[in-house]
């Protein structure tokens, strides 16, 4: 089995469109209320539903995680195009380094940098 997508449910489309493109996904499908879009590296897809309406993310609901092993530089472009975190690239004691950031429903993105601890972290079952 495989992930194929999230879809997260949106209040304003093309608000959120712009706002994942200009995170650097590129949208793949555009449709009554749909957007899909794929990731700058591999093939994750990340979908958006709007249904009309207001959307407001529960604080700590969801969260999206996005690696990237630029984190920093990441972080520093994303800023000098308007994007503000809610935390700066930071080590975390489980072995991550990560930035916090919300999109525009309150949703909570972590861009982070994990490396091998990603999937081998030293407590993995085995």
């Amino acid at each position: 089995m495989r992930l194929n997508h999230v879809t997260l449910s949106v209040s304003d489309l093309d608000r959120s469109v712009e706002f994942y493109r200009l995170l650097g996904l590129t949208q793949l499908v555009a449709g009554d209320g749909y957007a899909r879009f794929v990731c700058p590296e591999g093939d994750s897809t990340l979908s958006l539903e709007s249904r009309g309406g207001a959307v407001r993310a529960e604080r700590g609901a969801i969260s999206i995680h996005f690696e990237s092993e630029r984190l920093d530089q990441l972080v520093a472009e994303l800023e000098a195009k308007g994007i503000e975190f809610e935390q700066q690239p930071t080590d975390q004691p489980y072995l991550w380094r990560e930035a916090v950031l919300r999109d525009p429903d309150g949703h909570r993105l972590f861009l982070y940098h994990a490396g091998v601890n990603r999937l081998d972290p030293p407590w993995r079952l085995r």
